[in-house]
């Protein structure tokens, strides 16, 4: 486009061919990703800050966005991670106490290129019917003809493959402390960690040791934990090898272990199980999920793409004991639980942390602690720096050399993709 025209116009393009025009919102310029689009009228400071979208394009079906502003209090993560954003009716002002800017000012502070005042409704309707797609957003000098935009979407990576969690994980390790007297340890293994888990953890009297998606045994092993959580991340879970890896590694030790969103696909994978994309996905606040073992249905908070192959209340052999499908969607029969039946590990498909969202699977974290009052670990010094690791009742199981410097370098990310950090080693 011409320098000299000066336009607000911007648009979403589809990988087949199929454009949304409105106008520009938040900065301008052009972003690609996979278009998606989540149910929840609430909680758009969450949703755009969580890890998990990371490289997508997220659609808005609430039609009015923005209502409450921007504050400093309810970000998952350093940063915006959503790749771009489409929304119908942008508020024009915002109104809320907490508020300490606007959404739009939110975006343009992180060069998110977002798109507004557009047929929502036709678009999700669209996504449902087609499926998630590679999409793009393009406003000021980005713009060009129609043709040219449709192939620059055709030319971008897709979700399958996508190896992302690398690039939102914490490059350092660090702690939360636990909230009053301390009653275990936890190793969080952060493939793109939202902060307010740590915080729910934090409040049973967990101190948590938040590790890089690299880590290796003897990293986990360092902090003497009590047990081992996997968190939500973004992208192919079939491209997560080197936490699987550590899964298997920590059930073959019977460590407790605790999974949400991509850490239930991390565990799925590590006991055998196979991955696939849904059409859409799940991403809201009132998906309804099943737990099998007692009939009770429970309203969550879901944002996935991907899932884990099984059939309701299915149970399965493992290496480590059999296993079963605990939890499914009632609206699709996808899983979204597993469970050990004769070793110390669950996971869930969903976000019991739900920012936002709705509290029914807040007692997943007491289950954790539970868990692991059941399942006692203990660490016993040696006397050259190394560790001993053992269940009690159990044989002692002989580790290697758990002295961080002995520990060799893990290498490059497991993603090809880059990320900053800030002092602290949190993903920003």
């Amino acid at each position: 486009m011409n320098g000299d025209a000066v336009t607000n116009e911007a648009v979403l393009v589809l990988e087949d061919g199929r454009i949304f025009r409105g106008e520009a919102y938040g900065a301008t310029g052009e972003t690609l990703g996979e278009a998606v689009f989540t149910t929840g009228m609430t909680g758009y400071q969450e949703t755009l800050t969580d890890p998990s979208y990371h490289r997508q394009i997220v659609v808005q079906t609430a039609p009015q966005i923005g209502n409450t502003g921007w504050n400093d209090e309810d970000d998952e993560s350093r940063r915006i991670q959503v790749a771009g954003y489409a929304v119908r009716d942008p508020a024009r002002r915002s109104s809320n106490w907490r508020a300490t800017g606007s959404l739009e000012d939110a975006l343009r502070g992180n060069g998110v290129v977002g798109v507004a005042g557009i047929d929502t409704r036709a678009l999700v309707r669209h996504l449902r019917e087609r499926g998630a797609m590679r999409a793009g957003v393009f406003s000021g000098e980005a713009l060009a003809a129609d043709d040219v935009l449709v192939e620059k979407v055709r030319q971008s990576p897709g979700m399958e493959g996508a190896d992302l969690y690398g690039a939102v994980t914490t490059r350092q390790p660090y702690v939360v402390e636990a909230v009053g007297d301390k009653r275990f340890t936890v190793a969080a293994l952060d493939v793109g960690i939202k902060s307010n888990t740590p915080r729910m953890l934090a409040a049973r009297g967990i101190e948590v040791h938040v590790l890089p998606a690299d880590s290796a045994l003897g990293d986990v092993l360092a902090v003497r934990p009590d047990g081992v959580f996997l968190s939500n991340g973004p992208g192919d879970p079939a491209t997560a090898d080197v936490p699987v890896a550590l899964t298997q590694e920590i059930l073959n030790l019977r460590i407790p272990l605790f999974g949400i969103c991509f850490g239930n696909q991390i565990l799925g994978r590590a006991l055998g199980r196979g991955t696939y994309k849904l059409r859409y996905g799940h991403r809201g606040i009132n998906v309804p999920v099943i737990e099998h073992a007692t009939g009770k249905v429970a309203i969550t908070s879901q944002n996935h793409g991907f899932a884990v192959e099984g059939t309701a209340g299915e149970e399965f052999a493992t290496p480590y004991g059999r296993a079963v499908i605990s939890h499914t969607c009632p609206n699709d029969g996808c899983v979204e639980g597993l469970a050990g039946l004769e070793f110390p590990a669950f996971s869930v498909q969903y976000h019991p942390e739900a920012a936002a969202g709705p509290h029914d699977a807040a007692d997943l974290f007491d289950r954790f602690v539970a868990l692991m009052a059941d399942h006692p670990v203990t660490h016993d010094p040696e006397p050259d720096g190394g560790g001993r690791h053992r269940l009690l009742g159990e044989a002692v199981v002989e580790l290697p050399d758990t002295n961080p410097s002995s520990i060799p370098d893990t290498g490059t990310r497991t993603s090809t993709e880059t990320t900053s950090t800030d002092s602290t080693g949190e993903n920003v």
